[in-house]
């Protein structure tokens, strides 16, 4: 079975970029182009994983992972945020948002699916409690 990535950025271009790479790469993509569609788009679909952009229209990213990773019922879903954002600052607020990994755009889809492999390979403990 596929793993289900949801990938959140408001452009165009970046969202079929990533959805082409990681398709080709076998995972099943969903996209959602702001905040507010991310957020309902992950509830319904309950994605293996999140690829999430920062900067976003009606609920950035920050609000998008701290929502999600704080319900009982999200909070298991890695949440890789993906920014052109590279300051330290940014990596922290997203780390304290309960981001599980934080990438600098431009994409690579090694170092993703690398990073995948890391956050879905464990057993989720928080689950059994």
């Amino acid at each position: 079975m596929k793993q289900k990535i949801l990938v959140v950025d408001d452009s165009s271009l970046v969202r079929e970029m990533n959805k082409a790479q990681l398709e080709e790469a076998g995972y099943e993509v969903l996209l959602a182009q702001d905040g507010q569609e991310g957020l309902a788009l992950a509830r319904e679909a309950s994605p293996d994983a999140i690829l999430l952009d920062l900067m976003l229209p009606k609920l950035d990213g920050y609000k998008v992972c701290r929502i999600l990773k704080f319900d009982k019922d999200f909070e298991h879903i890695p949440v890789i945020i993906f920014s052109a954002k590279e300051s330290d600052s940014d990596k922290k607020l997203a780390e304290q948002s309960g981001a599980d990994a934080y990438m600098v755009k431009p994409f690579n889809l090694e170092l993703f699916t690398q990073t995948i492999q890391r956050l879905t390979a464990k057993p989720n403990q928080d689950q059994a409690n």
